[in-house]
């Protein structure tokens, strides 16, 4: 892992629930989300399940360094849940992880050419 220039980290995790396993994958997400965001170091924890594909989930983490998602990830309670995450999820937990960093500075505010109609996103 590599802190981005800003020093931030941020991680995407796409997670498919093994069949029939849909709604416990969603529900151990969704009970996963708000000690998460109590974490020191957390900027932010989102879930996300993916439209049209029932029991597909993507989790968008930020965190303020690597150290402070290393701490996350070795906490107790993280180290309790991975056992009950895999059978779960179809595939590992290391599957689908992706560390991001920017390739640009960061947008610091409204762009006032952005075009905030609806077209664009299929109305």
């Amino acid at each position: 892992m590599t802190a981005t220039p800003t020093g931030y980290v941020t991680v995407v995790r796409d997670a498919k629930a093994k069949p029939g396993r849909e709604d416990d994958l969603k529900a151990f997400i969704t009970a996963a989300v708000t000690p998460s965001r109590n974490d020191p170091g957390n900027i932010d924890y989102e879930a996300h399940e993916v439209d049209g594909r029932p029991g597909e989930f993507v989790i968008y983490e930020r965190w303020e360094s690597r150290t402070h998602l290393a701490a996350h990830l070795a906490a107790p309670r993280m180290r309790e849940l991975a056992p009950q995450m895999l059978e779960l999820i179809d595939g590992t937990i290391e599957d689908g992880i992706r560390l991001l960093r920017p390739f640009r500075p960061t947008h610091q505010g409204p762009t006032a050419a952005y075009d905030r109609s609806p077209r664009w996103c299929g109305s």
